[in-house]
């Protein structure tokens, strides 16, 4: 075996082990991984924010004991597998040790440090969407049809995972109509392909369907909150940022795609990023939504610098200073990279950085620390509170108490850090939570636990007492003052009111007419 061979996995093993190496322990679980673990728990084939893959991996993950190293498993299993897919291509071109190295340096340093650490549906999208990209590939070279059938498996379980391959799929599209590849449109073998991708979408698809397609309701809520921020020249800034440490690898590839001679035949995959990025860029898309789009560009931007070196003179200088040149530029960026320093001493290193948006939030505002961060702390503060004041109540009542919180991370993190102990499930209107809360008993609630930003209104006049009994107080968390608060004694018109409350808010996510 040529050793070249052997880097696409010994780089999937370095990523592998980096992932779990450089994560400071002073952060817990970000907020949106508490949602997901809780989809393990209520397995259907769909759910408001994504489609059901994660549940499958959530379920694994609490069957395992649910413990840190196996929620961060999963995301850091896709990247490495990736970053083996990047290099892998490399070799299958043509290409030697060094552009596989160059290939997975360039990965290795990028945005997908931080992306692979999170639990969340995005990393499985980097890994489909690079998977795709190199099954299209393989078949141009090869024209062999168990690659488009490969294509069309992972589009399928990309489908499955996040809706955003919608996108990719379009972009796919655009780019065989603008290149020879179009003569694909006309092989049965991609038309195959593309019935299997349906195939393994259908029962998601059927599940929408079915639930009024809350997808639609989703994305509308998602631009009205979130997407109305994003600029477009704040797009084109991040994508420069995302990945800036090998800004130079894959703009090289990209452009040798688009006018490399040798590189010619796969002209599409050049046209696929830029039909994707500008797709994105019309809807405000948030800017990691591309990074699936980059991995790929990595491993010909190798290829064509290469090549490129043989004719220079001083490559044997050349070549390790290219390889060293972008862990030297990500140094500085370490720190946001991986959950390195904690929170008070990011605070300090974030000052460097204003101004070039890693501390800015989805509100278009810059904060102490980045949102991800932010996301990351206050969770087992709140969830051991909760538990402390569930246990003060009077033995003979606890079972018949409410946990109803503001969003899906709180009603997540108090689920999660209590699974062991014998607590009410934490309940929400926010997202798929609207689908898990309880069916009214026959005997009625007689404390409700409230986890709220402000005193709840409404609320004192129908209820023995209602007072605060807790709060987050953690400085850097994002969930800094949200508070708990305990009601005794609700009353019918007050527990009526949160069922009517929680028929409005899923009939406004299933379409239905209130």
């Amino acid at each position: 075996m040529k050793p070249s061979r052997l880097l696409p996995p010994l780089f999937a093993l370095l990523k592998f082990v980096s992932g779990y190496v450089l994560a400071s322990r002073a952060y817990e679980l970000h907020r949106d991984e508490y949602l997901y673990l809780n989809y393990g728990q209520h397995l259907a084939w769909g759910y408001l924010e994504v489609p059901p893959l994660t549940a499958l991996q959530s379920w694994l993950t609490m069957a395992l004991g649910g413990s840190w190293f196996w929620v961060k498993f999963w995301p850091i299993l896709w990247g490495s597998l990736t970053i083996w897919l990047v290099g892998w291509l490399v070799l299958k071109l043509g290409g030697r040790g060094w552009a596989v190295a160059l290939a997975s340096i360039s990965y290795l340093v990028a945005a997908y440090a931080r992306l692979n650490f999170l639990f969340q549906p995005n990393s499985f999208e980097v890994l489909a969407f690079t998977a795709s990209s190199y099954a299209l590939v393989r078949h141009i070279e090869t024209g062999r049809p168990r690659y488009l059938y490969g294509l069309g498996a992972m589009l399928g379980l990309s489908m499955l995972n996040k809706y955003t391959t919608i996108f990719y799929v379009a972009a796919l599209l655009a780019a065989l109509l603008l290149t020879p590849q179009r003569r694909l449109l006309a092989n049965r073998h991609l038309w195959g392909a593309a019935g299997l991708a349906l195939l393994l979408w259908l029962p998601n698809l059927v599940w929408q369907l079915a639930h009024g397609i809350p997808f639609w309701h989703h994305m509308a809520l998602l631009h009205d909150s979130q997407l109305v921020n994003v600029s477009v020249a704040d797009f084109w800034k991040d994508q420069l940022l995302m990945c800036f440490p090998a800004v130079w690898v894959w703009v090289a590839g990209l452009l040798a795609l688009l006018w490399y001679r040798p590189l010619r035949p796969y002209r599409a995959v050049g046209w696929l990023y830029i039909a994707g990025l500008l797709i994105l860029t019309v809807l405000h898309g948030k800017s990691y939504y591309a990074l699936g789009y980059y991995p790929i560009l990595f491993s010909f931007g190798a290829l064509w610098l290469e090549q490129q070196l043989v004719r220079v003179r001083l490559r044997k200088v050349l070549r390790p200073a290219l390889l060293v040149l972008p862990v030297l530029i990500m140094l500085p960026f370490l720190p946001f990279l991986f959950t390195l320093y904690p929170p008070a001493y990011m605070r300090v290193v974030g000052e460097q950085y204003r101004g070039l948006g890693i501390l800015r939030w989805e509100d278009g505002v810059d904060h102490v620390l980045p949102q991800d961060f932010a996301d990351m702390l206050g969770w087992q503060e709140l969830a051991d509170q909760v538990w402390q004041t569930y246990q003060a109540l009077p033995a003979a009542t606890r079972a018949h108490t409410l946990i109803k919180c503001d969003n899906y991370g709180q009603a997540g993190a108090i689920n999660y850090f209590n699974r062991s102990r014998p607590l009410p499930p934490a309940n929400s209107f926010n997202g798929s939570y609207l689908y898990w809360f309880p069916v009214r008993p026959t005997e009625p609630f007689q404390q409700l636990i409230l986890i709220e930003d402000d005193m709840p209104s409404g609320v004192a006049g129908h209820c023995r007492s209602l007072q605060q009994v807790g709060e987050i107080i953690n400085p850097f968390a994002r969930e800094r003052g949200t508070a708990i608060f305990l009601v005794t004694g609700p009353d019918s018109t007050l527990l009526n009111r949160v069922y009517q409350e929680h028929s409005a808010a899923l009939a406004q996510w299933e379409d239905r007419t209130k």
